[in-house]
């Protein structure tokens, strides 16, 4: 098992993975001793001006795992769909990935016209994956809560059951929030079971209780940070006092997160 798989079986203490776009995002909270860091596909799209969810940010995605592969925190990638839906490229795209230094990606079946892929064209990506980086950890991601699929559940659960006969290491369920949901699917999954943080559903530390084993943040971090940056500047232009006064960092405390002072 390798050392970021081990973080998604340790039952009771689920894997807490934040979201960065860039490399400062990523050296700062690796600052606060998160030990793995994955990327947001909405962050690395938004920040290049470019669409999320529609293939538009490979080039973007291995130049980010480029600056943040092999530092000093494990590095997971969100690939959206693979960016083709040619299992070959996927597999290429993810050998290129953990030379890099990425020990996971994320690899969801949703697409870019709000439908769900075939479950054999997702899974044929998994499997190709999985032989080709055997190491790698595939995060399987099911957009069946998202996409508005009547009754979700076992469309979900035959979904899941593919990915995990492909060869995925975990499945990732965004969307699914109700608690008795989530526990009775954690209890029928061979593979641990990531949900994505919602402010409005259950804690880190009931999600733990319900069986849990990575809770990830996402794109709320880059959303955070956007409405912060725009909350400050509105305040400075109408006179209010700085409504993140006294957290902001200093000025030589961002210049330190270059690679270098890292």
């Amino acid at each position: 098992m390798t050392a970021f798989a081990a973080l998604h079986h340790r039952p009771g203490e689920p894997l807490l993975l934040p979201n960065a776009w860039d490399h400062a995002s990523a050296a700062a909270l690796a600052g606060q001793g998160f030990a793995a860091i994955g990327t947001t596909s909405l962050g690395v799209a938004a920040a290049a001006g470019l669409p999320d969810g529609v293939a538009a940010t490979r080039g973007e995605t291995l130049r980010l795992a480029r600056r943040l592969g092999r530092g000093r925190f494990l590095l997971s990638v969100d690939v959206e769909s693979g960016f083709s839906d040619d299992p070959s490229e996927v597999a290429d795209l993810a050998v290129e990935l953990a030379s890099l230094g990425a020990v996971g990606i994320n690899l969801e079946d949703g697409r870019a016209d709000d439908t769900l892929a075939p479950v054999a064209v997702h899974a044929a990506k998994i499997a190709a994956v999985k032989a080709a980086v055997p190491d790698l950890f595939v995060n399987a991601r099911t957009d069946t809560h998202w996409l508005g699929v009547t009754d979700p559940g076992p469309e979900t659960d035959r979904r899941l059951a593919a990915y995990q006969q492909a060869g995925a290491d975990g499945v990732f369920v965004p969307g699914l929030a109700d608690p008795a949901a989530i526990e009775a699917l954690a209890g029928r999954l061979a593979v641990p079971l990531n949900i994505l943080y919602n402010p409005a559903g259950p804690p880190p530390a009931r999600l733990a209780d319900l069986g849990v084993a990575r809770v990830s943040l996402g794109s709320l971090l880059y959303r955070a940070a956007l409405a912060a940056a725009v909350q400050t500047a509105v305040a400075v232009r109408d006179g209010a006092a700085g409504p993140m006064a006294g957290a902001v960092p200093a000025y030589g405390e961002v210049a330190g997160l270059h690679r270098d002072g890292v």
